[in-house]
């Protein structure tokens, strides 16, 4: 999920797979700014080879536009963890009114409280993209080793200015910019 400045509602598309064209409702919190569309685009086009029966964990799931793209493509099922009522509320709407959406679960959850409770399998995609001006990079990447697999990868986005590796045991696919944002993908070493 990204934030940025109210008085953006309306709605972010699924840009590809099988429900390319489906428009998710954008609530105009606080913060709340979806990917856009050619960053998805970008990530995606990297993550194709590896979407195909893919577990994806996306924190800070926001609009969901991340983890309904990965299911859209191939990934079997995604895990979208968001902590605001009135996001996750329309998040399991929008998962309901999908074919085949019951693959996405929705969990309300502060990201890095969800992290600290049980494991709930390993993930072999993780979408950490938390509010910008929460700075919950470290917290939240310090406890992904027991949430995903060996050969795990991991998309960070960040504002442009603000530098965050994601330590040892991630080694850096790609990456690009916007005029605003950093996204990197990282996949785990060994």
């Amino acid at each position: 999920m990204n934030r940025a400045s109210p008085g953006r509602a309306g709605a972010v598309r699924i840009i590809g797979g099988r429900w390319r064209g489906t428009k998710l409702p954008v609530a105009d919190l606080d913060g709340l700014r979806p990917t856009s569309d050619r960053t998805r685009e970008t990530l995606f086009n990297w993550l194709q080879p590896a979407l195909a029966g893919a577990r994806v964990l996306d924190l800070f799931a926001g609009s969901g536009a991340l983890g309904f793209e990965a299911l859209s493509r191939g990934a079997r099922e995604a895990l979208l963890v968001e902590r605001d009522p009135r996001l996750c509320q329309t998040l399991r709407a929008s998962a309901a009114r999908l074919p085949g959406g019951e693959a996405a679960t929705i969990v309300q959850a502060d990201a890095t409280s969800f992290l600290g409770a049980p494991l709930q399998g390993r993930f072999d995609i993780v979408f950490v993209d938390p509010p910008f001006a929460a700075e919950l990079w470290d917290g939240v990447l310090a406890q992904l080793d027991a949430w995903t697999t060996g050969r795990a990868w991991l998309y960070l986005e960040t504002p442009l200015q603000r530098s965050i590796a994601p330590g040892a045991a991630w080694r850096l696919h790609r990456e690009g910019t916007t005029r605003e944002t950093r996204h990197a993908l990282y996949r785990r070493a060994g």
